[in-house]
């Protein structure tokens, strides 16, 4: 999957992961796709929920046996 910005937020427990991606949401362009790389076991319920409940969309979710990676392109 393509994207224009990558967020590295391994390592980073609950609320960081989030409060990253609302940070980094607020300086990209619209349309753009952020691939977000998390190991926070509960990250995939903090960013769905807020991406359910934003304009974002959600392109893509994968998990490993370290990570999470979360695809996700800005409101237009």
């Amino acid at each position: 999957m393509q994207y224009d910005v990558v967020l590295d937020v391994k390592g980073l427990n609950c609320p960081l992961p989030l409060l990253r991606l609302k940070q980094l949401l607020s300086k990209v362009s619209a349309g753009e796709v952020i691939k977000v790389i998390a190991t926070d076991p509960a990250a995939h319920l903090d960013i769905g929920v807020f991406i359910d409940k934003s304009k974002h969309h959600m392109l893509l979710q994968e998990r490993d046996t370290d990570a999470q990676y979360f695809y996700i392109k800005t409101a237009d």
